[in-house]
């Protein structure tokens, strides 16, 4: 006869509760890597005897041999591990096959660490004190979720609308692009600039009821009043101030010094359709506040008009600007920011994604042949090699340009090489390969000792991470300080080259 004490009948008399009203989970496999010892056993009488298997380890490199071995489907990560920062181990765990959803434990509040979990699609963050019935609770409400994927139709293909990459980093962000299309929700996409921001926002659009029904029959399009209507977009950088609220919300005719008619502003263009603000924390403070009426009630009164009018539009914000401290600063309403958050995608730098940079040349290379009229280009393989060591402070759109200038040099030239790259690209990327000594690859003979391009790139960003780590004493706040490299950015570096913080 089993026995349970008072902790893990609670448990599961909660948990029957939650199945009693159609709540049901499949057993399913959870990894635990911590080391507290007695946070792994209160989990484990949890949950263990309504059926799932658990695993435990009490160290980084023992917790990856067991998530790839046993192709878990939740895993709990403390932050604090023997051999180092458990957060290091968060983006290599969500770019397994199994995609395991992944709670983040700590002892303490750590914002950063919550900032950085959570943004690298954590499925909680919490604090334990030894009772594991929260995180018990949390990793079983876990399974549940993806019992549900499981049973759930397949999701149905976006249209990507020229969005190129199938990167780890950029697969997240079509999973969500097609979670923003099937809901009205706000959306906010965060990036930097030449990420594609209003690509993705253009895709949203598509991709949704509201412009979905323009190739279905006209008794199913009279069905769906938000098909075939329009994607306005507001470039917030170039509002005048003088007229911000008359370039958004229209004027009535004498409103002032020229307005000799009555004019629809954009948010009226948008009615049944999407509304673009694109780089919103350039919107000055006042206006804020006479949009944050209309974000709320959909409803606005034109400069000068007597009576309010209604829109019925979708909104999509994006911005390349940290919103969190214009809010501190004073220059961005909390308020409006909230409303903006109802579903966030941030889009990684191509920086982030290197993967992606050769989808990417041979796409757009030959979308600009083809708009060109001129013969396709082959590449040399250095070319591409050149193009993938290169930062791209300009992202996709510097990459773009790129294309477009070297098609220009290379005239009737049949295949592309690094000679046709502009200067300052062939340049950062030479000074950067010569930044350190020759280095000896492992496993080469000496005759061919200084390796392919690629891996000395790899050896000589893994030997200033080391020395990083041991300068600043596995301290990642002084880390980032010296380097000058963001806490979130230094976490993927340590994680792409297997190191522990």
């Amino acid at each position: 006869m089993l026995r349970f004490n008072s902790s893990v009948l609670l448990f599961l008399l909660s948990l029957a509760v939650r199945r009693s009203h159609g709540v049901g989970v499949e057993m399913g496999k959870a990894l635990i890597i911590s080391g507290d010892q007695k946070l792994i056993e209160s989990v484990s009488s949890l949950l263990a005897p309504i059926g799932h298997t658990l695993f435990n380890a009490s160290d980084l490199c023992r917790g990856w041999a067991l998530a790839i071995e046993h192709r878990v489907d939740v895993v709990t990560l403390a932050t604090e591990l023997s051999d180092g920062d458990g957060l290091v181990l968060l983006p290599r765990l969500k770019q397994l096959p199994e995609n395991p959803e992944v709670v983040v434990v700590s002892d303490a509040v750590d914002p950063r660490a919550a900032d950085f979990a959570l943004r690298n699609c954590a499925w909680d963050y919490l604090i334990t004190q030894g009772d594991g019935r929260t995180l018990a609770m949390s990793m079983d409400q876990a399974m549940q979720y993806r019992q549900e994927q499981v049973t759930e139709e397949a999701p149905v293909a976006i249209k990507r609308e020229r969005i190129v990459g199938n990167s780890p980093q950029m697969k997240s962000c079509f999973a969500l692009l097609g979670q923003a299309a099937g809901s009205n929700a706000n959306v906010l996409i965060v990036g930097e600039t030449g990420t594609g921001k209003e690509l993705f926002a253009r895709a949203i659009h598509s991709n949704s009821p509201r412009a979905r029904a323009r190739s279905l029959s006209p008794e199913v399009r009279s069905g769906n009043p938000r098909a075939d209507k329009n994607f306005v977009v507001v470039d917030c950088t170039a509002l005048p101030e003088t007229l911000v609220e008359s370039v958004l919300f229209g004027h009535a005719k004498g409103a002032f010094t020229g307005a000799d008619r009555d004019h629809d502003g954009l948010i009226a263009q948008a009615d049944g359709g999407t509304l673009f603000l694109d780089e919103i924390g350039e919107l000055p403070l006042n206006t804020q506040k006479a949009f944050l009426r209309v974000l709320q009630e959909r409803h606005y009164r034109p400069v000068g008009g007597k009576t309010e009018h209604q829109s019925d539009f979708r909104l999509i914000a994006a911005t390349n600007r940290d919103l969190d401290q214009m809010v501190d600063q004073g220059t961005f309403r909390k308020d409006l920011l909230f409303r903006l958050r109802g579903l966030t995608i941030a889009l990684p730098p191509l920086r982030g994604r290197p993967d992606d940079i050769k989808d990417l040349v041979r796409y757009h290379t030959q979308r600009m042949c083809d708009s060109y009229d001129i013969a396709p280009k082959g590449f040399a393989l250095e070319l591409l090699d050149t193009m993938a060591a290169y930062s791209w402070p300009g992202n996709v759109r510097e990459l773009v340009h790129t294309i477009d200038a070297m098609l220009a040099v290379a005239g009737n030239d049949a295949t592309l090489y690094p000679k046709h790259l502009p200067a300052h690209i062939r340049l950062q990327v030479v000074c950067q390969a010569h930044e350190e000594p020759k280095v000896t690859v492992i496993g080469r003979q000496d005759s061919d000792a200084l390796g392919d391009f690629k891996t000395y790139r790899n050896h000589s960003e893994r030997r200033y991470l080391e020395d990083l780590l041991r300068i600043s004493e596995r301290n990642i706040p002084k880390a980032c300080q010296i380097s000058g490299i963001s806490r979130s950015r230094l976490y993927e570096m340590l994680a792409k080259h297997a190191l522990s913080a």
